[in-house]
């Protein structure tokens, strides 16, 4: 027989910070460049991703691939997980970002791109050197970091605001 909830640890639990959960997806094309979507809800560019239905019992990699699947059409188990990156919340909470390995797009899947028309404005293929323009801040940082542990053929970067924790 299982004993009730202890009252107490409930409002223990409840009184926690929360935090939110995010992962997105890095693909790129045979030229090594990026694809971004350009979300209408806010102001720049992003990766394939969102936020994390964690209340539904999902979990990091299974909001990146259904969240892929949403917004571009592809259905893909994410590769590798390339970073993690702690953001501070400003406006909302915190949010730990995940960032997978979404592989090298051959022609044909770059052609079967289609965009979820309720979030997203259009899609791109970015070369590395224009994604500054194209991502500032913690993101940005955060995809460069990804390229970085690709080049690098092994490992996880640990980010802290898109920049690499040493120590």
């Amino acid at each position: 027989m299982t004993s009730p909830p202890n009252p107490d640890y409930a409002a223990y639990i409840a009184g926690l910070p929360r935090v939110l959960a995010g992962a997105a997806v890095l693909f790129r094309d045979g030229a090594g460049r990026v694809l971004l979507v350009e979300p209408n809800y806010r102001e720049g560019w992003a990766l394939p991703g969102g936020t994390v239905e964690s209340d539904a019992g999902e979990t990091p990699r299974q909001g990146a691939r259904r969240e892929t699947l949403e917004e571009i059409g592809l259905d893909r188990e994410p590769g590798r997980l390339l970073a993690v990156d702690w953001v501070p919340g400003t406006a909302r909470p915190p949010v730990v970002a995940y960032l997978y390995d979404g592989g090298v797009l051959a022609e044909e899947d770059v052609k079967a791109i289609r965009l979820q028309e309720e979030e997203l404005l259009s899609w791109r293929l970015v070369p590395r050197d224009g994604l500054a323009a194209h991502l500032p801040g913690a993101l940005g940082r955060r995809v460069l970091a990804g390229l970085d542990v690709l080049s690098e053929g092994a490992g996880t970067a640990e980010l802290e605001d898109g920049r690499r924790r040493t120590g």
